[in-house]
């Protein structure tokens, strides 16, 4: 028996608003992501809205690699630390979760909430790490980011470990990284300036660089020489170099890099890919 209207399953409400507010016969991404920048610049939608609507399609695309924080950069927890030694780490990161290894960085025993160290600030004596260590969730480089949101929601954690293909820890990322590529950096009272790496080294040559990263710290660290006359960041100089505001995916080539965009909105570039060419 063929399903009637009534047995149908209720459409979502975006997609009343949606058909409303954008030309529904759009067949692709970039088609309707040029419908909703043409829709906010008319004034049906606010540019912090436009911003967070192409956000949430990015997370459809994007992978873990493109946004985890690199082994290189992580502060990690041996776990045959004593409780001293664990703390001295927490108040010098200043950070709320931390990847505790064994014999080695690719054996990751779990994670550590700082929080949970309280309960035993003036009983050090019987401090055992089992009794706090909580379990990690192993994510792949390659696994798409509303793929893990989804396994963040479920299990109810907030920090993945990423491994390689030889299952090997190659970095670490939290739920805070994959909402900020939906509404932007977030900062809270216990973020330090320098827990915002501009630029993160990751693998294969690759680096992440925050579109907003000044020129000169761009050119300090590559040993580069780019031109400052007329911008101040790297994401100004590739939005002159394109000639346009470039989305997501574009390619944009500046000798010797190659700049591919990550993130971006109607209004900036927000986040890119860097290769350094020979």
């Amino acid at each position: 028996m063929t399903n009637t209207k009534k047995d149908a399953k209720p459409r979502p409400w975006w997609h009343r608003w949606l058909r409303n507010t954008v030309d529904t016969s759009v067949l692709n991404r970039e088609e309707l992501i040029s419908e909703l920048r043409q829709a906010q610049k008319n004034n049906i939608i606010g540019a912090e809205a436009l911003g967070m609507i192409e956000g949430v399609m990015q997370v459809d695309k994007l992978r873990v690699r493109d946004i985890m924080i690199p082994r290189s950069n992580i502060r990690f927890i041996h776990y045959n630390d004593s409780f001293n030694d664990i703390l001295k780490v927490v108040m010098d990161a200043g950070h709320s979760r931390y990847p505790v290894f064994d014999e080695n960085r690719d054996d990751v025993e779990g994670i550590l909430l700082a929080k949970d160290l309280l309960k035993y600030v003036g009983n050090e004596k019987n401090f055992d790490i089992d009794d706090i260590l909580r379990p990690a969730i192993v994510v792949p480089e390659s696994q798409k980011l509303n793929t893990l949101l989804s396994s963040f929601r479920t299990s109810r954690n907030h920090m993945a470990v990423v491994v390689d293909e030889y299952s090997g820890t190659s970095g670490v990322v939290t739920i805070e990284d994959v909402l900020e590529q939906i509404v932007g950096d977030i900062d809270d009272e216990h973020d330090r300036i320098d827990d915002k790496l501009n630029i993160r080294a990751q693998s294969e040559g690759r680096y992440i660089v925050q579109a907003s990263t000044e020129i000169e710290e761009f050119n300090a660290y590559f040993s580069s020489e780019l031109s400052i006359e007329k911008y101040d960041t790297i994401g100004g100089l590739v939005t002159q170099a394109a000639g346009k505001i470039p989305q997501q995916g574009e390619k944009i080539t500046l000798a010797p890099f190659q700049f591919k965009v990550l993130r971006s909105d109607a209004r900036r570039v927000q986040l890119l890919e860097v290769y350094k060419q020979q």
